[in-house]
């Protein structure tokens, strides 16, 4: 009988972190293809992509919890899994009052878990890309804040929450390629 050892340490957490934001990456590039051709209004596909978005935040950070335990604590991850989840709550809840309760509740979760993220990432720049997490998570905390200012604009559409997935994406794309070295590393 043969067993395969899973990966140890940073490099068991590097080559899950790599595979996870490879999925991230193409979760927010569809998510945003499909999300631009309904942005001007609330439709019911609309809305199950705007709660499925931070639920699909939630499952990765429990794939990126279970992965840190041996490099780290996970308390964090587990705050963005909550976090992410009242998140979802809300926007299910705020599309019933309309796209700009939706751009509040979408920016006060891009503010809160792009805090976490970038406080995550901090850490783990021995890692390896993790300078694009602490970006992007940077990032999130501006484009939350100008969410909730758009909310007020005359006619507010989700425009700029796909412009929010796209980077997000393209910066879970350049970590994952960053990451590459590390979780080849013994």
């Amino acid at each position: 009988m043969s067993t395969i050892a899973a990966p140890s340490g940073i490099t068991g957490t590097a080559s899950t972190l790599r595979r996870l934001y490879f999925v991230r990456f193409a979760f927010a590039i569809v998510w945003a293809l499909v999300m631009f051709t309904m942005a001007a209004k609330l439709s019911p596909v609309g809305i199950v992509l705007l709660v499925l978005y931070p639920l699909f935040d939630v499952g990765a950070a429990v794939v990126d919890a279970r992965s840190s335990r041996t490099a780290g604590s996970p308390v964090l991850l587990y705050v963005n899994m909550a976090v992410s989840l009242v998140a979802a709550v809300g926007v299910a809840v705020a599309c019933a009052s309309g796209i700009p309760a939706v751009l509040r509740v979408w920016g006060a979760w891009a503010i809160v878990s792009g805090l976490v993220q970038l406080i995550v990432a901090v850490p783990r720049r021995t890692m390896g890309g993790q300078w694009a997490m602490i970006l992007s998570g940077a990032i999130s905390v501006l484009a939350g804040a100008s969410f909730v200012v758009s909310a007020s604009a005359d006619e507010p559409t989700l425009t700029s929450a796909i412009g929010y997935a796209v980077p997000g994406g393209v910066f879970f794309l350049i970590s994952a390629l960053r990451l590459g070295r590390a979780a080849r590393e013994s």
